[in-house]
C-alpha cells in the first residue's frame, strides 16, 4: 500500500503555463482598467468628456476573456477538467435563481469561493466567467452588464485560489479555513457590488453631490462614488456579504471535503 505524502493529500490544482498567466495578468489589469477608468481619467481626456468608454471596455471584454479562457485552456484543461467545469457552472447556474438577488440575496458566489480554493485560481477565474454566463442565460440576465458581472466573478474565484494554505490538516485548521472563506466572501462580495456600481455610475446620474464629475481628482471621485453606492445599494451589498458567508459556513465543511476527493479521484494533473 503506498504511503500518503503531503503531495498526494494536496488536491491537483489546474496548471497553467506562462502563455496562460500572461493572459490571466493582462485581462485583469485591463479588467481592473475597464471598471475603474472614472477615477483616473485625467482632466480632459476623452473619456472624461464622452460616452465611450463603458461601450468601449464592454465590446473588449468578451473578446478579452475568450483569449484568456483559450490559453487557460491550451495549457492543462482536460476533458474531466472541462466535465467539472461544466458540472459546477450548470449547478451554479441552477441554484442562482433561489436568491435572484432579492435583497441581495446571491446564491451564486459561495461555490465560485470554494471550487477556486480547491482547485486553483487559473480555474476559478474560469468558472467565475463560465457560471455567471450560464446563470445569466437561464435567468434572462443578459446585458452590457452581463462582462463586467461576469469579469467580477472571475476576479472573485482567481482571489480564492490565491489564498495562503493549501489544505489543513486538523479540525481546528479546517474551521479556520471556513471562517478564513466566509470573510473573504464578505469583502468580495461587496467589492463585486463597487465593481459594478463603477461601470454605470458616470452615467446614471449627471448632477448632484452623487454624480461623477468630469475632471475631479481621485480623492473627489472616489467618495462620490462611495456616497453613491452607500446611497444606492449599500444594502444589496450586505446582503450579498451575508449571504455568501453563511453559505460557506453552513455548506463549506461538506463541499471542500467532496471537491477535494473528486480532484484526487480524478488526477487530471
Amino acid at each position: 500500500m503506498t504511503p500518503l505524502t503531503t503531495q498526494s493529500l494536496n488536491p491537483p490544482r489546474l496548471p497553467i503555463d506562462w502563455r496562460g498567466g500572461l493572459a490571466l495578468t493582462f485581462a485583469a489589469l485591463f479588467g481592473l482598467m475597464a471598471t475603474t477608468w472614472p477615477l483616473f481619467v485625467a482632466p480632459g481626456a476623452v473619456l472624461s468628456d464622452t460616452t465611450i468608454g463603458p461601450w468601449m471596455f464592454a465590446m473588449l471584454l468578451p473578446l478579452l476573456t475568450a483569449v484568456v479562457l483559450a490559453q487557460i485552456s491550451s495549457g492543462g484543461l482536460d476533458a474531466r477538467l472541462v466535465a467539472m467545469l461544466g458540472v459546477l457552472s450548470a449547478v451554479i447556474a441552477a441554484v442562482r435563481p433561489f436568491g435572484a438577488g432579492a435583497a441581495g440575496v446571491e446564491t451564486v458566489f459561495f461555490l465560485i469561493i470554494l471550487a477556486g480554493r480547491v482547485y486553483g485560481p487559473a480555474f476559478g477565474f474560469v468558472l467565475g466567467n463560465t457560471a455567471l454566463f450560464a446563470s445569466a442565460l437561464l435567468t434572462g440576465g443578459v446585458g452590457p452588464w452581463l462582462p463586467y458581472q461576469m469579469l467580477a466573478a472571475s476576479f472573485i474565484g482567481l482571489g480564492a485560489g490565491l489564498l495562503p494554505g493549501r489544505q489543513p490538516r486538523t479540525r481546528w485548521g479546517h474551521r479556520a479555513e471556513v471562517l478564513m472563506l466566509a470573510a473573504y466572501g464578505c469583502v468580495a462580495a461587496i467589492v463585486f457590488g463597487l465593481l459594478l456600481n463603477m461601470s454605470f455610475w458616470p452615467f446614471a446620474i449627471t448632477t448632484g453631490a452623487l454624480a461623477y464629475e468630469p475632471g475631479a481628482d481621485f480623492a473627489e471621485n472616489f467618495r462620490r462614488l462611495i456616497a453613491f453606492s452607500l446611497a444606492t445599494s449599500a444594502g444589496w451589498e450586505i446582503g450579498r456579504a451575508v449571504t455568501t458567508a453563511v453559505l460557506i459556513v453552513l455548506t463549506g465543511p461538506l463541499l471542500l471535503r467532496v471537491l477535494r476527493r473528486s480532484a484526487r479521484k480524478a488526477r487530471w494533473v
